[in-house]
């Protein structure tokens, strides 16, 4: 049979394998979902921040190339500036112009396609990564794991996941492989005139790996937290370099041929931003590459003139300097001290504000676990390898490796958004590992199936036989020969081997197998996770039924000149919500999912949770807001944010206390419980989606409740030690009449169950709740949160729109009310007690065509006036009366 020499097919099998693994993703993240989503009108994008990306795309493509640095379709009425760069937007912009893509549906089918084929794009990267610090096999088993590794790095590489998150990975991990290929050329030259021609291939690595920063700069100036790994690696390496007697020329080569280019790059790219920050693209970023340049120059003369000192002196005259370097910037430059030293504290720390926006929570062991399970044992076992393998002569590659895996850990440790960089980490050194096993292994492995089936290695002239002499029995018989056939210890396989190589081969196949079956998961869900129908729905009707704000949105608008035309308004929603009013309805949302517009005075945090509605109405006049969207979502699971956006020290404690109480009637065990007060009801958010604006009485029995201070009960939480059920009233007085003689550290209150315990809760305030009355409902949707209570159960919209009118005013005493049914066929009758005898109502009841009306004249009950409310007056604050 013909020998087939397979190394001389090897690259062509290799080749082969890639495209094999770069299909995978493409087919699992992108196919697969895109044969749900695609539709033609467009595609129901995933998530938030995906629709503003094809907002900018939109806006890129009218204006091609120009890029716009300022919206002024959001954050109202100031407008936004856009901090991140424009190389993703460009990227799928040119790709729409390449194919003719001019419709919404069209760019939003192109944008859909570029995210799945980046993290395609990451195979082949990740495999020549691999293969540059060790070998063609453990790339080949990189570029696998990355085919298929879950998490957020699958997630943010779906289909219709239109946003630069992957674009970063990408980017930073070519930077990291065109470094590491920089170092390993440079390593061994000297920087000496006699050495320029030995210069040239070292040079022109480390200029592209400045040319793929600045990729990754224009994409995000996050890229700088790359300049950071390179600066920490540096230290260390000088260390490792001076005790080991090894010059460092090569550090500074790389680093300032590298930093040079993208500090060229970077002039040469402009400074859209004022100041010093280093999270937006402005001067700071220069600064802070020439630091890094200058830093390594000052390493490489502290080395040179200890060179044949004691070692210690270098790590202390290191430390020596670092001091004085802060101690003179904090005092001399504290602009450029806050750049380079504070915000390196400010970005591994945590605001409790951060706890409401989901990517910017710290990653926890439970998430790490179920995101990359096996694959952290594999990572640490990679992280040992390289470590092991540097025990005698330090190889830098390997050295700056461990350096940017600790620093995008501590990263994604702080914020759990950096967990789609890790991906990368986790994927090559999991590889490491299992490519040290496997090859410290396998030649065992191959003995022990070789020896099973007879296929071990002979010598030549094993299969011959040899004659021999007949033996003798006793009686002179011929003995049978019972001799063994010998193995030599040589060929015996190491069975400790062969189990080790099994059980990371079986854990690697389990960290694969199962990490496939999330991403098929990811895809097959992926049609869910764009806007629900109902918001869809409540969109769609705003930007047909609400007036137009008057600015172009596909117009580049200069931040400096751009002033809002008259007519021009804002829709108050929460942050969540801010791209879709952008992107679906046309419309100018005051706040967006950047957190820009939440906190603040003024901000939407304040509105929604504030109980006047006197300073709530101050806040919208102040930024011009016309509309007011809310939801079931932030009314119930999502209220914990604005009340920690609005006073993040107390947070949601105000409106949803939490006690402990009894696991049951005379139990000693407790249980921690939340629950509404009469604050919640009083919110802006509750007053508007649960009660419409309407003035609503207690309808129900109240829990009435005694409780221990926390630091009275010596615990954590308030502790309850007697509830019982009674009529609001009854329950209001005994609540006062407790407090007035209550012991120290004890009191009463008035509760009502959490929405989690009892869904219609939200509609049962515990005391009265007074009516707004400046707004009224203009729309909702038609899906009623709760499901089979029947035709008199209660009825709760998921998303309401109301108008924030003047309103018209009708003298008078009492408590006045008007039916309504609304577009959804729900109807209710608003009611407002007066102050000051008077009333402010905010719905007309003649001349108003909109699809939410009154059914009837307004009405002070018992009294038996009538008053007919035109538009004008509503809109012009007329007095009827």
């Amino acid at each position: 049979m013909a020998h087939v020499d397979l190394d001389k097919y090897r690259p062509y099998i290799i080749i082969g394998v890639i495209v094999l693994f770069t299909l995978l993703p493409l087919w699992v993240r992108g196919f697969i979902p895109a044969a749900d989503m695609v539709t033609p009108e467009g595609v129901n994008l995933l998530g938030n921040d995906p629709w503003y990306s094809v907002r900018q795309v939109e806006q890129t493509v009218a204006n091609f190339p120009n890029y716009a640095w300022f919206d002024a379709m959001t954050l109202y009425p100031s407008g936004d500036v856009i901090y991140w760069g424009s190389l993703f937007v460009q990227i799928i912009s040119a790709l729409c112009v390449l194919v003719g893509a001019t419709t919404r549906p069209e760019i939003m089918v192109v944008a859909s396609w570029v995210p799945p084929l980046m993290g395609a794009a990451m195979v082949p990267v990740t495999y020549l990564l691999a293969r540059k610090i060790t070998d063609w096999k453990t790339g080949l088993i990189a570029a696998g794991l990355i085919a298929v590794i879950s998490g957020s790095f699958a997630h943010r590489s779906l289909f219709a996941f239109v946003d630069h998150h992957i674009a970063e990975t990408l980017f930073s991990t070519i930077f990291v492989l065109a470094y590491i290929t920089a170092l390993l050329i440079s390593r061994d030259i000297s920087l000496s005139r006699k050495n320029l021609e030995t210069l040239k291939m070292p040079v022109i690595t480390a200029a592209a790996a400045g040319v793929a920063y600045l990729l990754g700069f224009f994409n995000m100036p996050t890229m700088i937290l790359l300049a950071l790994i390179v600066a920490g690696f540096t230290l260390i390496q000088f260390l490792l370099d001076f005790f080991q007697d090894r010059p460092s020329d090569y550090l500074v080569l790389v680093n300032a041929v590298t930093f040079g280019v993208v500090i060229v790059g970077t002039a040469a790219f402009g400074f859209p931003h004022p100041g010093l920050d280093l999270s937006r693209y402005t001067v700071g970023h220069v600064v802070a590459c020439a630091a890094l340049i200058a830093g390594t120059l000052t390493l490489y003369g502290l080395s040179v003139y200890l060179r044949g000192r004691p070692k210690y002196y270098f790590p202390a005259a290191i430390a020596g300097l670092a001091a004085v370097a802060v101690a003179v910037l904090s005092i001399a430059l504290p602009d450029v001290y806050n750049l380079l030293i504070s915000s390196l504290f400010a970005f591994f720390g945590e605001a409790p504000v951060t706890t409401t926006v989901q990517e910017a929570r710290a990653w926890s062991y439970e998430a790490a676990w179920a995101t990359f399970h096996w694959g952290l044992v594999l990572a640490a076992g990679g992280a040992a390898a390289l470590l092991w393998w540097s025990r005698e002569k330090v190889n830098p590659a390997h050295v700056f490796i461990l350096v940017w895996t600790a620093v995008i850990l501590a990263s994604t440790a702080a914020h759990v958004r950096y967990e789609y960089y890790l991906a990368a980490n986790i994927a090559l050194l999991a590889a490491v590992f299992t490519g040290a096993v496997l090859e410290a292994t396998w030649k065992d492995v191959a003995r022990l199936f070789g020896a099973r089936s007879g296929g071990a290695p002979q010598s030549p002239g094993a299969g011959e036989k040899r004659e021999e002499p007949p033996r003798k029995g006793k009686k002179g018989a011929r003995a049978q020969d019972t001799r063994k056939t010998k193995v030599s210890s040589r060929d015996q396989p190491d069975y400790i081997k062969v189990g080790a190589f099994a059980a990371v081969a079986v854990i690697t196949l389990i960290f694969a197998g199962t990490s496939l079956q999330t991403n098929l998961a990811y895809a097959a869900g992926a049609k869910y996770s764009g806007i629900d129908s109902q918001w869809m729905e409540a969109l769609e009707w705003m930007g047909a039924n609400t007036p137009d704000p008057g600015v172009d949105f596909h117009a580049i608008y200069d931040q400096d000149t751009f002033t809002y035309p008259e007519g021009s308004y804002g829709v108050m929603s929460w942050w969540d919500y801010g791209h879709w009013i952008t992107f679906v309805s046309k419309r100018i949302p005051n706040n967006n999912p950047f957190q820009h517009g939440v906190s603040g005075p003024n901000g939407s945090a304040t509105y929604f949770v504030s109980t006047d509605e006197e300073a709530a109405n101050r806040i919208l006049d102040n930024i011009g807001t016309r509309y007011v969207v809310t939801d079931i979502q932030l009314d119930t699971g999502k209220f914990h944010a604005p009340a920690t956006w609005a006073d993040p020290d107390v947070g949601k404690a105000r409106y949803e206390p939490d006690f402990f109480i009894p696991v049951s009637a005379g139990s000693t065990n407790y249980q921690a419980m939340t629950f509404y007060n009469q604050q919640y009801y009083l919110t802006m958010i509750s007053r508007l989606h649960n009660f419409d604006g309407s003035m609503t009485d207690p309808a129900s029995q109240v829990i009435y409740a005694e409780y221990r201070d926390a630091g009275t009960a010596n615990a954590s939480l308030p502790v309850i030690t007697r509830t019982e059920q009674m009529n609001a009233t009854a329950a209001a007085a005994a609540v006062e009449a407790y407090n007035k003689s209550a012991p120290a550290g004890t009191g009463a209150t008035l509760l009502n169950m959490y929405y989690q315990y009892r869904g219609d809760s939200i509609l049962q305030p515990v005391e009265r709740v007074p009516a707004l009355q400046h707004y009224r409902l203009v729309h909702e949707t038609p899906k009623n949160v709760f499901s089979n209570v029947g035709a008199n159960g209660p009825d709760l919209k998921a998303v309401k729109i109301f108008e924030y009118v003047p309103g018209a005013h009708i003298k008078g005493n009492g408590i006045i009310e008007v039916p309504i049914t609304t577009n959804a066929g729900r109807t209710f009758t608003y009611r407002q007690e007066s102050v000051n005898g008077e009333f402010v109502v905010p719905y007309a009841t003649s001349g108003w065509s909109g699809e939410v009306k009154t059914t009837g004249p307004y009405r002070i009950v018992g009294t038996g006036q009538t008053f007919d409310v035109t538009e004008e007056d509503i809109q012009q604050g007329h007095t009827i009366n």
